[in-house]
């Protein structure tokens, strides 16, 4: 209990997985939260971690009481996290003349969006009395510009973008800072699926050691890699018409069931 707690959600694979080996190789306790938790705790016990390592919750982002509960799990089990990653997230095309993309964009939403609050829900109560720890979400840099085809996502990201900004505000008070991230394109199932280039791709592992230095020093906003941070301010600048024209063609990304 004296090793400091991270708390990662969307641990199966990815940036999570990628976060959940490098907190673990700095010498902190793992509470992981997954959909597919047999097939997380499989893995946690494959690394050689024990239960005083790692615990793994199982959970939906989507489903706001099955979230919740697995924070105040975390609580009672491991006690209050230093620091809490809401990463779980989803990515899926979408046309909005396609009825059934309304449901695309819902879930994304509930799960971008939502899931990520309500990741955070349970412990900011105790992070503001302790007044200490840090809160992160992780976003995009898709929520730069609107990308076509990616409606619903690019929608979630900003979203995740300005909420955290807010509830950085709120947190500020009392010590605890909210550090936004937005990955450019990382190496993980999830990009694999994309059907158009990924400039500056990098590993996930890469991205995870990046992502523990920002957390650590409590940036509040970061992009990475940095050259898709350059590439971010370029694109808020870029007036819509040279946007559009660059955009023109680019395929989009693969809606369900494609």
């Amino acid at each position: 209990m004296s090793r400091p707690l991270a708390y990662i959600t969307g641990a199966s694979s990815g940036i999570g997985q990628a976060l959940a080996l490098r907190y673990h190789r700095a010498g902190w306790r793992l509470a992981l939260v997954a959909r597919r938790a047999a097939d997380t705790e499989a893995w946690a016990r494959s690394q050689g971690w024990t239960a005083e390592d790692c615990v793994v919750h199982a959970a939906d982002v989507r489903d706001v009481q099955a979230i919740v509960a697995a924070g105040r799990q975390c609580l009672e089990r491991q006690g209050l996290p230093e620091v809490v990653i809401a990463n779980a997230g989803i990515s899926v095309g979408m046309d909005t003349a396609i009825f059934d993309d309304l449901e695309v964009m819902r879930a994304t939403l509930e799960t971008n969006v939502l899931g990520l609050a309500a990741t955070f829900h349970p412990f900011i109560e105790g992070l503001r009395q302790r007044r200490s720890g840090r809160l992160v979400g992780i976003a995009s840099v898709a929520a730069i510009r609107g990308l076509p085809g990616h409606g619903a996502y690019c929608a979630s990201k900003a979203a995740v973008v300005n909420y955290c900004e807010s509830l950085r505000g709120e947190m500020r008070p009392y010590g605890v800072p909210v550090v936004t991230l937005l990955p450019g394109y990382i190496d993980t199932p999830l990009t694999r699926e994309n059907r158009y280039a990924m400039p500056f791709l990098m590993s996930a592992e890469d991205f995870a050691d990046r992502a523990y230095a920002a957390i650590e020093a409590g940036v509040s906003y970061r992009v990475i890699p940095w050259q898709m941070g350059l590439v971010a301010k370029l694109l808020r600048v870029l007036p819509n018409a040279l946007f559009d024209r660059a955009l023109a063609g680019r395929p989009r990304k693969k809606r369900q069931g494609e």
